[in-house]
């Protein structure tokens, strides 16, 4: 069986003209899901479903417009935005790439998939907002502190309307560390005064799986293209009900977006600190919110996905992850621990061919990417600032769930003093830093030849 939108009871906002024509919404899309599986449907069929959807989908806009009206429904000319949006950008790019491309499958399953993506995060944020009756609440100039506890209470919660999913905050000061697949979404905003907002969602794969995947009806446990165009759009609507509780919300558009590698999503952290970095623990998987306002234009990688190139681009992603999964099969996996960024990144570039390699600058950060992704030996730098590697090794060893992974040290210094300091410390091993790194990864194929 193929995609099939599920209707589920949480979908009624209790409005009941507006809960009709969105089961009525959802029945056309799941006929057109139906059409473009059907390989003698003919162009024409496919054409007409389309254009009954777009018809019906303007009809409801109206009925609802008018309904908001009728209750002086606080935010109606924000709501009516959304829909002219929808209406007058969306559509009209979507239906020109059907065109262009002669109704393929591929350009039919990109303009559902799109549809799906903004009919449920419009559903589940700014049509139940119209049954609230008060809007969206403007936060106006306050503390830091309380602008961080106010944007993850709405994430919590936007996660559970949205996604139906439990969460907690692991982290207000997320580092960028890996955590299993992950899918890194970037959206970038500019205002009038050429101001730019970068806001990364990053997404444990199986999450959007178990949530937009589920909704499609998908049994599989792998992304295809239509659910990540799904999930872009529902990613958006996620993020627009975010910005709706600043002041400043109107001033800054969306110019652009991008799927990134972890790579470039790290090289991003390097560029420019982020405003909020929040981490969240639900039941399907970990989640990331990461917002920052950076000074420089340039960005970090990553193609801006449009209409015209959004099919490639999105199917070139997860191919390129899926090959990136399959090449770390069997992969030992190490977290250098080292503030040098230099030292890190030459760490990386020696060692990613034969091992899954993550990096850390710091004690702290180690902690937080050893409770997301258990790594086989970690590589410490000994003479870090702050926190040395005694004392992270100490940490390492009081929690329970680390005390039996494999610490070898990393020293520069070889004299007979600072190697009992290390040894004295009972590490897996110690390696004595060179310019060779050749050497250190000799080391570290002896070590895991001789466990073997």
């Amino acid at each position: 069986m193929g995609n099939q939108l599920v209707w589920e009871d949480r979908f009624d906002i209790g409005v009941d003209i507006i809960d009709k024509e969105h089961r009525k919404l959802f029945k056309i899309i799941n006929k057109l899901f139906a059409f473009s599986e059907q390989e003698d449907k003919s162009t024409w069929v496919c054409q007409e479903g389309i254009k009954y959807f777009k018809d019906h989908a303007l009809k409801h806009f109206a009925e609802e417009e008018f309904y908001m009206e009728s209750i002086s429904y606080k935010e109606f000319e924000t709501h009516r935005r959304l829909h002219t949006d929808f209406r007058r950008h969306i559509l009209p790019e979507l239906e020109k790439e059907l065109v262009e491309a002669d109704y393929s499958r591929e350009a039919i399953d990109h303009f559902l998939g799109v549809c799906v993506g903004w009919l449920l995060g419009h559903t589940l944020t700014e049509d139940r907002a119209i049954a609230a009756g008060n809007g969206i609440s403007k936060w106006g100039n306050i503390a830091t502190e309380e602008e961080q506890a106010a944007v993850t209470q709405i994430i919590i919660q936007l996660l559970n309307d949205m996604f139906q999913l439990e969460a907690k905050l692991v982290s207000g000061c997320y580092g960028g560390e890996k955590f299993g697949k992950g899918i890194y979404y970037r959206l970038t905003y500019s205002s009038d005064k050429g101001k730019r907002q970068e806001i990364i969602l990053v997404f444990e794969e199986k999450m959007l799986i178990d949530t937009v995947g589920r909704l499609m009806g998908n049994p599989s446990d792998k992304l295809d293209v239509m659910e990540m165009n799904a999930a872009r759009y529902v990613s958006r609507q996620f993020v627009e009900s975010i910005k709706e509780h600043f002041i400043y919300a109107e001033e800054y558009k969306l110019k652009g977006e991008n799927l990134l590698t972890y790579e470039q999503f790290q090289k991003t952290f390097d560029r420019q600190p982020p405003q909020y970095s929040l981490l969240f623990n639900t039941d399907a998987g970990y989640f990331a919110y990461c917002f920052m306002m950076p000074k420089l234009k340039k960005e970090e990688g990553g193609v801006s996905i449009k209409a015209a190139n959004a099919m490639k681009e999105v199917s070139g992603y997860l191919k390129k992850n899926e090959e990136e999964i399959n090449n770390n099969i069997g992969k030992q996996k190490l977290l250098v621990v080292d503030d040098s960024g230099t030292i890190r990144q030459a760490m990386k570039e020696i060692l990613q061919n034969d091992y899954q390699v993550a990096v850390a600058e710091s004690g702290v950060s180690a902690i937080r990417y050893m409770s997301l992704e258990r790594p086989d030996l970690v590589l410490l730098d000994y003479e870090m600032p702050v926190c040395d590697g005694a004392q992270v090794l100490e940490m390492i060893r009081s929690e329970a769930a680390f005390a039996d992974i494999p610490v070898i040290f990393l020293t520069g210094r070889g004299d007979k003093e600072a190697v009992s300091k290390v040894v004295r410390l009972k590490p897996a091993g110690y390696f004595l830093k060179s310019p060779n790194l050749a050497e250190i990864k000799k080391n570290i194929d002896d070590y895991f030849a001789k466990k073997a």
